[in-house]
């Protein structure tokens, strides 16, 4: 609070609830150049010259494990259709028991997420850790029909 001191007050002073906000103003700017000055001092500036990378294309196996999970959420090892029971089995006949061999899964872009996740546990349980997602390259891939307005 302050008071006003001037001709028309007199004896009795009257209260001013104007605000100053002169020391506020002042405050922001003082935070401001601070911020300006330190925020060039934050930044790390290593200079390292980096390799450049110019990988081929993995190589790809002469015979790949496909598992596909079509979109009515069925299951197929290779050519060979699966269920969830069998396909530990087929997967073993395709792979000759090897679990080293690696997998491909191929799944329809419409298959729930967690259902990819399902089988990859199944195969994760039965020892086959080297399993690999298949997907389209972007400019590859067909452009998709619009959908009717």
């Amino acid at each position: 609070m302050g008071a006003r001191i001037g001709p028309e007050a007199g004896d009795d002073l009257a209260e001013n609830a104007d605000i100053n906000i002169t020391p506020f103003i002042d405050v922001m700017l003082v935070l401001l150049i601070i911020f300006m000055v330190a925020a060039p001092l934050s930044t790390v500036d290593i200079p390292v010259e980096l390799p450049v990378a110019v990988a081929d294309a993995p190589q790809r196996p002469s015979d790949p494990v496909f598992v596909t999970l079509k979109e009515d959420l069925s299951l197929a090892v290779g050519n060979a259709a699966a269920t969830r029971d069998t396909l530990l089995m087929e997967i073993g006949i395709a792979t000759r028991l090897n679990r080293d061999e690696r997998l491909y899964i191929r799944a329809d872009k419409s298959v729930p997420y967690g259902e990819l996740i399902a089988v990859m546990n199944l195969l994760r349980a039965e020892g086959y850790l080297k399993v690999g997602l298949v997907g389209l390259d972007e400019a590859a891939a067909p452009p998709e029909p619009e959908a009717p307005k």
